[in-house]
This record gives C-alpha cells, structure tokens and sequence, in this order.
C-alpha cells in the first residue's frame, strides 16, 4: 500500500472510531482545512502551505483532530520542498503532523456566533508530540463551522535540526496558521 493511501485508511479508521464512541453528538468534518507555515530570516523567506488538512470535531464533548501529510505541503522552489521533506521533516519516516485535543472552554455548538476559546492538546510533529494551547477563533453560521489558528513552532521542541550551514535561511520558530470551513454532520 502507498504511504498516501496508508494515511488516508489511518484517517478513515480515526474518524470511524470518534464516531463509534460519540453516536449521539453531532460531528464537524472537513478534508480540506489549510495548513501554513512561514519561517522569516535576514536571508530568505520560506513558506508553504496545503490545502489538504483533515479535521474532525465532535461538538458535545469538544473533542477534535486533525493531520496533514507532509508531502502535502506545496512550496515556492521546488528545492526548498525537496529538502524539506528530505531533510528537515524527513517525510517518509514521519508522513503526518497532528494535532488533537480539546476546545476548552466548549463552545455552544447550536448558537451561531464568533467564539474565541483555547485547543489544548498534543501537536505531533516529526514524531515529537508537545503539549500545546493554541488560541483559536471559531464561526458558525448555517451548520458549519469557521476556524482560525495562528501560532508559532519551535523546531528543537520537535527535534528538527538545522544545519549550522543553513540556520541563517531557517528560522528557528516557524510561525503556522491553520484556517478552513467544517460541516456538521447527523
């Protein structure tokens, strides 16, 4: 089986489970939340982004996930991505990044409104997984729901090296926003 496919059946599995241990709460899905990241230096600008971030949040408990693959990610020059996935993400050893967690404090899932609250979970990254509360603005309006998130990375906390002979092109905090549309499901 191809890794893409893999991460695909993984997703699906995951999401078949929260639905599993979660019958009676209505679901917010989307397999196509973007996912960004921006690394400024004195030297060069790097960024990259994908469009194919999975999401899943269960609305009672405020529950959620969501992972993209690596080699989703599209860049500028194609060398950058090339080293990227290669070198600093090493994506075929490590195919997804994730984070999943809670809403806390929950929302009100049946009032439209904007709602600032915190995810608190576990961002998985390069095989590293880090607690984190990220802040997060949520909209909903006509069953779906709108997120926004704009946070910053360190790469030691996810035991991404940087050669001494680049660091002055990678900076070491890469500012990620992640940002999409979810649809309530019955």
């Amino acid at each position: 089986m191809k890794p893409n496919k893999i991460v695909i059946a993984l997703l699906m599995l995951a999401f078949i489970l929260l639905r599993c241990l979660t019958i009676s709460a209505q679901s917010y899905t989307s397999s196509n939340i973007t996912s960004s990241f921006y690394s400024k230096t004195p030297i060069e600008d790097i960024k990259a982004s994908s469009s194919k971030t999975t999401a899943v949040i269960i609305s009672n408990s405020g529950e959620f996930a969501f992972q993209v693959s690596i080699k989703s990610f599209e860049f500028e020059k194609k060398l950058m991505q090339e080293h990227f996935n290669e070198n600093y993400l090493e994506s075929d050893k490590y195919p997804t990044a994730s984070f999943k967690g809670k809403i806390e404090p929950n929302i009100s899932w049946t009032t439209d409104g904007v709602y600032t609250t915190t995810a608190k979970g576990i961002l998985m990254v390069h095989g590293q997984g880090r607690a984190r509360n990220i802040p997060v603005k949520i909209t909903l309006k006509d069953k779906q729901a709108t997120i926004e998130a704009n946070f910053d990375v360190a790469c030691v906390d996810h035991n991404i090296k940087i050669p001494t002979l680049v660091f002055t092109k990678i900076a070491k905090i890469i500012n990620v926003k992640v940002n999409g549309t979810l649809n309530q499901k019955p």
